[in-house]
């Protein structure tokens, strides 16, 4: 059971994520991987994961050996980049603490490079940062637009809830098993889960053992409620000094995304444009600023910038200021190249 002291103050902070966090979604799918009670759900979900993880990702399994992972890792923002320069940011100090606690007891003495990054050394850093890029390509870029997707209709049925019932009733219906009684919102674990992240990633989280009672009084730092789609098990806490309490919670449909299908019109033209200009040649069936594309396609908004000025030297898309925003557009050009031969399918809701 875990208790959350709310004071007035707090209950004026609770804030839902915006958009999706790229690296919490990458850890909670991971974590799904020790997650035997859903086998029956999740297992050719697991095998194909598991196929699809290139040897780059290596040195992410070497930092987390087990059940546990460093709290480090726990990042909420909503830009792939900028949430790996914030892992990169960590303290030294807790950097260490964190690999100490992690591997303490492993019967497996720990890899040469992550001693290196114990030191806080740049190639032990740049070989993990190429780590989690690779995990999160492999694992979640095929399915992120559909991530969006389901975060935006996640978001627009908590504020419709607190809009019209208020945000009582919204903390009580977010997960089954959250109460709130007064000033107190109780959260439960399922099946003997722990709910408590804070001293550790949420990978941390998948262990069997008996759910912990811990008091959390907030003190006027507020809540962040966070959905994942790659996670089924009670609600993960991580709760950084100073900063709100983050809420991550199981919503959508509680089974495996399903992955695009793989042939057709769309492997042909990811061939010859690049997988990530086909992705923002099908954004762009409705216009979208460059920091939006960023945004859907978890780039920076160079690299956004730069796939929009290559399609549109290519007649695929035309660019126009408007006022401090540029606004990109497909072109007719743009639009049949994606629709021959392409069945018509719903159009990428806009953010």
């Amino acid at each position: 059971m875990i208790r959350i002291h709310f004071t007035a103050a707090d209950f004026a902070q609770v804030r839902f994520a915006p958009r999706p966090a790229p690296l919490q979604e990458l850890n909670v799918a991971l974590s799904m991987m020790f997650r035997r009670d859903a086998a029956p759900l999740f297992g050719r979900w697991r095998q194909r994961t598991l196929r699809a993880l290139p040897p780059a990702t290596q040195p992410f399994g070497d930092l987390v050996p087990g059940l546990q992972a460093p709290s480090f890792l726990d990042q909420f923002g909503d830009d792939l980049d900028e949430a790996l320069e914030s892992v990169r940011a960590t303290r030294p100090e807790l950097v260490r603490a964190e690999i100490e606690r992690v591997h303490a007891g492993q019967p497996v003495p720990a890899p040469a490079w992550l001693h290196d990054l114990h030191r806080g050394g740049t190639d032990a850093w740049r070989l993990l940062r190429r780590a989690q890029r690779a995990a999160f390509d492999a694992v979640l870029r095929p399915v992120w637009p559909l991530v969006q997707d389901l975060h935006h209709a996640e978001f627009a049925r908590h504020a419709l809830t607190v809009a019209e019932h208020g945000l009582a009733t919204a903390l009580d219906g977010l997960t089954a098993g959250a109460q709130l009684r007064g000033n107190c919102w109780e959260l439960t674990g399922n099946r003997g889960e722990s709910t408590d992240s804070s001293t550790g990633s949420s990978i941390d989280s998948s262990t069997s053992s008996p759910a912990p009672h811990r008091e959390i009084a907030l003190r006027g730092r507020g809540v962040v409620l966070v959905p994942t789609f790659h996670w089924t098990g009670p609600p993960l806490l991580a709760d950084p000094p100073g900063r709100p309490l983050y809420v991550t919670y199981p919503a959508g449909p509680g089974l495996p995304l399903p992955p695009p299908p793989a042939g057709g019109t769309d492997e042909a033209l990811a061939a010859v444009l690049g997988r990530t200009r086909l992705e923002v040649l099908l954004l762009l069936a409705e216009e979208h600023t460059t920091g939006a594309l960023a945004r859907r396609l978890c780039v920076s908004n160079a690299t956004a910038s730069t796939h929009a000025a290559a399609l549109r030297g290519a007649g695929l898309i035309t660019t126009e200021r408007a006022g401090r925003a540029v606004l990109h557009r497909r072109t007719a050009l743009g639009t049949l190249l994606v629709h021959r031969g392409r069945p018509a399918g719903p159009r990428p809701a806009r953010w």
